[in-house]
């Protein structure tokens, strides 16, 4: 696969071309060419990730004199999976990532995670063929820059932060979560997440992962008018 415009995109030549194409290589990907040279991204997508937390989290500690607690809340806005998901939109990273026939058919939140996943890969491999500040350059211009947007908004809180606070508000209890059930091969699994109050279940959600479910458990929470 042709990577140039991917790198044209990201204003970056990669001098190792094998980083690149790994981030963008899916372990479903591997599972139908078992002849594929490259790993899958999940190495480089937890290199990236903490890059991209310590990035964010400097620039908000320079720019915004919000307490600890806010400056989480703001953080956690701008690097969530749906607005990691919306930046690999913007990018066009469907084009380039290699994913199984199955992976491929898929639009839903699954297939945000895989897309948000390939941002934090991406970061990875940055990180590692040109350094932090290249890493930290396309950050600003391609994360960072929704902050505004974000703060205008007023989208601040997720979800979690949004349900757990107003079950405060109302009955000064703390929600907890608990796995339901989980089903799937290792490669792709799926869970189903209660959010409880005391003892009582007020919603659940399903994801590919048990934050991702905690999450969709909580907008369910959201919706609910009588807890």
């Amino acid at each position: 696969m042709d990577l140039s415009q991917l790198e044209q995109k990201i204003k970056l030549q990669f001098k190792d071309r094998n980083l690149l194409q790994s981030a963008m290589t899916h372990r479903s990907y591997l599972n139908e060419n078992r002849r594929w040279p490259l790993p899958h991204n999940e190495r480089l997508e937890f290199l990236g990730d903490a890059v991209l937390e310590l990035i964010t989290t400097e620039y908000l500690y320079r720019n915004f004199p919000n307490p600890e607690g806010e400056l989480t809340n703001l953080r956690s806005a701008l690097v969530n999976y749906k607005m990691l998901s919306e930046i690999s939109a913007e990018l066009e990273l469907d084009k380039y990532i290699l994913l199984s026939k199955g992976e491929s058919k898929d639009i839903g939140r699954a297939r945000q995670v895989i897309m948000a996943n390939a941002i934090e890969a991406l970061i990875g491999a940055i990180f590692l063929d040109s350094g932090f500040t290249a890493a930290e350059t396309f950050v600003n211009e391609f994360v960072i820059r929704h902050l505004e947007n974000i703060v205008t908004a007023g989208n601040i809180l997720d979800p979690k932060s949004k349900f757990q606070e107003l079950t405060q508000e109302k009955l000064g209890v703390t929600p907890h979560y608990k796995v339901l059930a989980e089903w799937g091969p290792d490669h792709n699994k799926n869970f189903e997440v209660g959010v409880f109050v005391n003892e009582k279940q007020i919603a659940k959600g399903t994801g590919s992962s048990k934050q991702e479910a905690e999450i969709a458990a909580a907008e369910n929470g959201l919706k609910v008018s009588d807890l």
